[in-house]
C-alpha cells in the first residue's frame, strides 16, 4: 500500500459492507468462473487458429475476403469454448468446493454434452450452431452439478442428478440451446443499451476502488451475455448483414486502455512524475499497461482507496464510454465485429475489432480524454506526496 496516509489501510476494506462484496467476489461458483473463463478463451483463440487454414472462402488468404475468413473460422471456434468451459469450470470449482473433482468434471461434461441439440451434417456448420448458447449451456450445466452436489451432500449424486436431468430433458425433446437463444432476445435488447453500458463500467471502476477485481465478480452473467452479442454481430458480418449489437465484449477495449479505470494515460504520466516513487512505478507498469495489464500498478501507486486517484479513475471510463458509445451508434466508427483478446494492445485491438482505421482515431481521442482526466488529479497527489516528504525531513 501507499507509503502516504491517504490511502487507507487495506483492513479497512474488509469490514462491512466491503466485506460482504469481498465475500461474494469470492463465493466457489463466481470464483471458479473467474479462474474458468481465461483458459475458455484459451481454447476459443486455439481452435480458432485450427480451423482457420481449412475454411474454405474465395479469394487470397490475405486480402479482401480476410474478413469473411476469420468469422468463417470464430463461429464454429465459439462451439469449441463452451466445450473447454463445462469441464475447466467444474475443475476449478471442485477445487475451491472442496467435493470430487471425477465426478464434477463427469457430471458438467456429460450434462452439458446432452444439452446441445442433436448432431447431424458436417462438425463445422454444427459447431456454429452452438456458439450462441454453448456458454450458457456450460454454465447451466456445471452449477446443475453444484447445486446438486450441495444439497445431495456429495459430488457424484450431484453428477448423476445433473445427467438425469439432461436424460429427461432430451427425451422430452426440450431443445435447451432454442430455450437459452430465446432467454437472452430480452436479455440482450436490455444490455444493448447506453444505459447498461455505463452501470457495467460504473461498477467496475467502483469495486476497483475497494480492492475488489471487478470485472472478474462480474464475468459470471456479463461476459457470457456480450460474448453472445459478439458472436451474433460475427454471424450477421459472414451472411453480409448489418451487426445488430453496439455494446459487445469488443466495445470495451475502447473504453480500458491500460485496463480497469482506463490507466494507460496514468501510467504514462507516472513515468515522468515529479516524485521519484511515483516515477519507478510508472516506469514499472507502463508496459504492462499497453497490453492492458493494471493490477501492478492499481496496488503499487496505490489507486485503490486513494481519495486523490479515485475520482479520474471512476471519471474517466464513463467519458470514454459515452464518447465510444454514441461514436459508433451514430456511424462515426463501425460496430465491432470480432472478439479480440484484451491483452493485445488497445491501437490495435480495436482496429482489428472492428476492421475500421477510424477505430485508431477513436482511441487516441478516448486517450487524451483520459489523460485530461487524470493529470490535475497525479498533480495534487505528486504535491502532498512532496509536502510529506518535506514534513517528514523537518
Amino acid at each position: 500500500m501507499s507509503r502516504s496516509s491517504v490511502a487507507s489501510r487495506p483492513s479497512s476494506a474488509g469490514s462491512s459492507p466491503f466485506g460482504a462484496l469481498r465475500a461474494i467476489a469470492e463465493l466457489a461458483f463466481l470464483a471458479a468462473t473467474r479462474d474458468a473463463l481465461p483458459w475458455s478463451f484459451g481454447g476459443l483463440l486455439a481452435a480458432f487458429f485450427a480451423i482457420l487454414p481449412s475454411v474454405s472462402v474465395p479469394g487470397p488468404f490475405i486480402g479482401p475476403s480476410l474478413g469473411l475468413r476469420v468469422s468463417a473460422a470464430l463461429l464454429p471456434a465459439f462451439g469449441i469454448m463452451g466445450l473447454v468451459l463445462a469441464p475447466t469450470l467444474a475443475w476449478f470449482y471442485a477445487r475451491r468446493a472442496h467435493i470430487d473433482t471425477t465426478a464434477a468434471i463427469a457430471g458438467a461434461t456429460l450434462g452439458y454434452l446432452l444439452a446441445l441439440p442433436s448432431y447431424s451434417g458436417a462438425l463445422l456448420p454444427y459447431l456454429r450452431s452452438v456458439g450462441p448458447s454453448g456458454l450458457f449451456l456450460a454454465l447451466g450445466a456445471c452449477g446443475a452439478v453444484a447445486l446438486g452436489a450441495r444439497l445431495a451432500r456429495t459430488a457424484w449424486i450431484g453428477a448423476l442428478l445433473t445427467v438425469a436431468l439432461a436424460l429427461a430433458l432430451r427425451a422430452l425433446h426440450v431443445d435447451l440451446a432454442a430455450a437459452v437463444a430465446q432467454m437472452l432476445e430480452p436479455l440482450g435488447r436490455l444490455g444493448d443499451t447506453y444505459a447498461a453500458l455505463v452501470v457495467i463500467v460504473l461498477v467496475q471502476t467502483l469495486l476497483w476502488t475497494i480492492g475488489i477485481h471487478g470485472p472478474a465478480l462480474l464475468a459470471a452473467v456479463v461476459t457470457p451475455v456480450y460474448l453472445t452479442l459478439q458472436m451474433q454481430n460475427t454471424l450477421a458480418y459472414d451472411h453480409h448483414l448489418s451487426l445488430p449489437h453496439i455494446v459487445v465484449v469488443s466495445l470495451f477495449l475502447f473504453i480500458f486502455p491500460g485496463g480497469a479505470g482506463s490507466t494507460l494515460p496514468l501510467a504514462a504520466l507516472l513515468v515522468f512524475s515529479r516524485v521519484p516513487r511515483l516515477r519507478t512505478v510508472g516506469r514499472a507498469t507502463i508496459v504492462p499497461a499497453v497490453f492492458n495489464a493494471n493490477e501492478p500498478l492499481l496496488f503499487a501507486v496505490p489507486v485503490v482507496l486513494n481519495p486523490f486517484l479515485v475520482p479520474p479513475f471512476i471519471v474517466a471510463p464513463l467519458l470514454l464510454a459515452t464518447t465510444t458509445y454514441f461514436a459508433v451508434a451514430w456511424g462515426w466508427v463501425g460496430r465491432p465485429i470480432y472478439y479480440v483478446p484484451s491483452s493485445v494492445p488497445t491501437l490495435i485491438s480495436t482496429y482489428l475489432s472492428t476492421l475500421d482505421v477510424r477505430a485508431i482515431a477513436l482511441v487516441l481521442i478516448n486517450v487524451a480524454l483520459a489523460t485530461a482526466a487524470y493529470l490535475p488529479f497525479v498533480r495534487a497527489y505528486e504535491r502532498h506526496l512532496q509536502h510529506e516528504a518535506l514534513e517528514a525531513a523537518a
